[in-house]
């Protein structure tokens, strides 16, 4: 079997609100989903969700890269040579992981059809009973966060993600008491900084005062790269801290567990490169005792359900944030949410239906690659 013939598409979902977080606000997203298509008719999906604040990639660039980097490169290749098509990817060009994941979890999507099974099965199989998600809540006022947390736990969500890392921490602690009044002590209140509180000492300081919040985890609390800040926060407070922008790639999960710089890693196909370099990188965490998290970029059903697969096969992969779909006003699959649980789809490959008319609906451009043909739509 071999990959012959490429269609990539350059998207924007439409959201049903903006989506507010420490360093940026998106009042829709876009995205590229790459089709494959084997000589044996078999077609995979994969999608990049590239974010320029954490992957230096831009939804043009990643869209041009593919094109006229990465695909070329896999063309007649076997997708279940994995590792040589990363190789491959990786000796193309340097980072860029959200397009290499596009291909990798296009790939896998071909790998499950052509077996006949859920991509779990191809890289562990099932370690869970049930796949759970949080409801995740914008930066917003305290008072309009508490409101929406009330609802949601009256909904049945059974935890929240809180974003913070606002202007300054004061109103970000007002949030989060907010809440926790909203909700009461037993609901499960993760927060996620996403880099906003800056410095060790600022971190430290606005960290301390939220340990009567009864906090899951902070995520992320300094800027992406600080890994030895992070083990220093660690060191100086006691709620548990995770890592998140500062887990891109395997050398940076080696240098967390070196420095004991966090409890929990944060680690996203988007960031890693797909799902072969993820479960690698989850592998080392759970030789090191850190448990793991498949994060978020608001992907579509395609990212999501690749994202999903990875949490199903490994047991210290212990939560997931996958609901981008949920987010999105006008989506391209079917990837069932029922709550507070993710109905993953036990049908071959991701399990995931793409509305080719949506596809075509949402893209702002496509092209089509075969061989050293390239064929702009």
């Amino acid at each position: 079997m071999k990959i012959v013939k490429a269609q990539i598409y350059a998207v924007e979902f439409p959201l049903k609100e903006p989506f507010i977080i420490s360093y940026a606000t998106y009042p829709n997203m876009p995205a590229v989903i790459v089709k494959l298509e084997t000589d044996t008719g078999i077609i995979g999906y994969g999608e990049a969700v590239p974010d320029e604040h954490v992957t230096g990639e831009q939804v043009t660039g990643t869209y041009e890269i593919l094109k006229n980097v990465l695909v070329p490169q896999i063309i007649n290749q076997n997708p279940f040579d994995i590792e040589h098509i990363h190789h491959l990817m990786d000796a193309s060009i340097a980072r860029n992981s959200a397009a290499k994941a596009a291909i990798d979890i296009a790939c896998y999507d071909l790998m499950g059809k052509a077996a006949n099974q859920p991509v779990y099965n191809l890289i562990g199989g099932r370690a869970h009973d049930n796949l759970q998600y949080p409801k995740v809540l914008s930066i917003e006022a305290p008072e309009i966060m508490a409101k929406k947390a009330k609802k949601a736990m009256d909904q049945g969500f059974s935890s929240l993600k809180l974003k913070v890392g606002g202007t300054d921490s004061a109103t970000d602690i007002a949030r989060i008491y907010a809440v926790r009044e909203a909700v009461g002590p037993e609901m499960p209140i993760r927060i996620d900084v996403n880099q906003g509180w800056k410095t060790v000492g600022h971190a430290v300081q606005a960290i301390n005062q939220l340990a009567d919040a009864q906090l899951t985890w902070i995520e992320q609390p300094i800027r992406m790269g600080d890994i030895r800040g992070l083990a220093d926060i660690r060191k100086k407070t006691t709620t548990p801290i995770m890592a998140d922008e500062s887990v891109q790639t395997m050398e940076d999960v080696l240098e967390i567990i070196r420095l004991e710089a966090a409890d929990y890693i944060n680690i996203k196909l988007m960031k890693s490169g797909g799902i072969f370099p993820a479960i690698q990188m989850a592998k080392a965490a759970e030789a090191a005792g850190i448990i793991a998290q498949i994060g978020s970029m608001v992907e579509s059903s395609v990212g999501s359900a690749a994202g999903y697969h990875a949490v199903m096969s490994r047991r210290n992969i212990q939560s997931a944030e996958l609901t981008g779909p949920l987010l999105f006003a006008e989506e391209i699959g079917n990837l069932e949410y029922q709550l507070p649980y993710v109905n993953l789809s036990k049908q071959p490959g991701l399990g995931v239906d793409v509305d080719e008319k949506q596809l075509q609906k949402l893209s702002t451009a496509t092209c089509t690659v075969e061989g050293n043909e390239r064929t702009n739509g």
